[in-house]
């Protein structure tokens, strides 16, 4: 509830006009010249629940031992969000770097809460990231972050299993539903894979499937979940459903990882960061796992979405943008994106993706398969032209409360995705936006 009604209080300010990020209040950014800043030297205090970013600043500060940067792990997803908008709201407290996910970061744009990066130069790195994730962070011509990381989408499957039943690993959705009848007629234990209802799932394959349900201009905002992409998903995602064909096991729980593990869960369509968790929760599926491209909609076709992902943001109210975004633009591009892969994120920068010591890794795992080599051809299939809400984590936050109830009683996964968009237009109205 606390969640709820911070954000409700920040999108009410900014549709209103009374938020706090007022011109007059956002301090003056030392200049917009990120090498002269580096040279300056500095203090910037980096908000990030991401791992790999500890070698980042270590390798930072020994190359500007003038700058010193102090890193913080102020929660994860949206406790940090929750942790960060009260620190706008307090104007007290903010970090000068923020880790935001590419779905949450219209929502803080909107809010003023973020600095447009192009005056620091961030339109010259334009070529630098792979398509989906280059979208992720613009909206018009301002771009409110860099790329950190991606998830582009693959298939990920207990090859064990499809072996021993005799089942062809699905290369289409049709096949896929195939195969998972199959499979669970084979070994009533077997399942083609878990589902019990999850927003960013749904959102990835209607993108995937060609659904673009959100449009957003300001506070003008469209909610459609009624267009052909939709339908191609539902239609198919209705019958695994009412076969009982999905796994009734949420995600990231122990029966999961026992599941992968035991291979009675035999498929996972996921963002490209799931190879080192496989490895940690799952240790009995070793060998087992292969990694193939998500399966299509048409034959013959090659493409993904993303699943996941997040970029490094500077905040309005920054008192050294500059110096924010030279670290930014470090720990995204070059040696700390390289240094950040090596650690296991899979990057968003062209440069690593097609690196030979990054997709010819051979990971033991996956039997020896140059994992890598599918999921960076992934990350350049992402179809174009997805958005998200200016308020996506409010709604993520109701779907289990809608769509969620198609996987747990007589609703229909269509009258579960209506009645998600008006929950979602309902509240969007309330706070100002004019929602169609």
């Amino acid at each position: 509830m606390r969640t709820k009604y911070s954000w409700l209080a920040v999108l009410s300010a900014v549709v209103l006009a009374t938020t706090a990020c007022s011109q007059a209040e956002t301090p003056s950014p030392s200049g917009s010249d990120p090498d002269a800043a580096l040279a300056k030297g500095g203090k910037i205090l980096v908000w990030s629940w991401e791992p790999t970013l500890k070698k980042v600043v270590t390798a930072f500060e020994a190359k500007y031992p003038n700058v010193d940067v102090e890193l913080v792990n102020a929660g994860t997803g949206g406790k940090q969000y929750t942790a960060l908008q009260n620190a706008i709201t307090a104007n007290s407290g903010a970090p000068d770097v923020a880790h935001v996910e590419y779905y949450a970061l219209p929502q803080f744009a909107l809010a003023k809460s973020l600095a447009d990066l192009t005056p620091f130069g961030a339109g010259k790195l334009d070529g630098t990231f792979t398509p989906g994730p280059w979208n992720g962070v613009r909206q018009g011509s301002a771009i409110f972050g860099l790329p950190m990381d991606s998830g582009p989408m693959a298939l990920f499957y207990n090859d064990e299993v499809f072996k021993k039943h005799n089942v062809k690993v699905p290369t289409t959705w049709d096949e896929y539903l195939d195969a998972a009848r199959k499979l669970h007629t084979a070994d009533p234990n077997v399942y083609i894979t878990n589902d019990t209802g999850d927003a960013g799932f749904t959102t990835s394959m209607i993108w995937q499937a060609g659904g673009r349900p959100y449009k957003a201009d300001g506070t003008n905002v469209s909610i459609d979940f009624s267009d052909a992409g939709t339908k191609k998903f539902v239609e198919t995602w209705q019958k695994l459903i009412d076969e009982k064909l999905l796994a009734p096991i949420p995600s990231w729980s122990d029966g999961w990882n026992k599941g992968l593990g035991e291979g009675t869960i035999a498929t996972l369509t996921i963002g490209a960061w799931m190879p080192a968790n496989l490895e940690s929760g799952a240790k009995a599926g070793a060998g087992k796992w292969r990694v193939t491209d998500m399966p299509q909609w048409t034959t013959g076709g090659k493409v993904s979405a993303e699943n996941g992902g997040s970029s490094l943001a500077v905040m309005d109210k920054s008192a050294n943008k500059a110096l924010a975004y030279a670290f930014v633009r470090y720990a995204t591009t070059g040696e700390g994106a390289t240094s950040r892969a090596a650690e296991g994120a899979f990057p968003a920068t062209l440069a690593d993706l097609n690196s030979p010591a990054f997709v010819d890794k051979e990971f033991t795992y996956f039997g020896g398969q140059k994992v890598n080599q599918v999921l960076a051809q992934a990350a350049k299939n992402v179809a174009t032209g997805w958005s998200y809400l200016p308020f996506q984590v409010y709604a993520n936050d109701k779907f289990n409360d809608t769509v969620g109830k198609a996987y747990v009683s007589p609703t229909r996964l269509a009258d579960g995705l209506a009645a998600w968009q008006a929950e979602c237009k309902t509240y969007g109205t309330a706070q100002g936006f004019t929602v169609k």
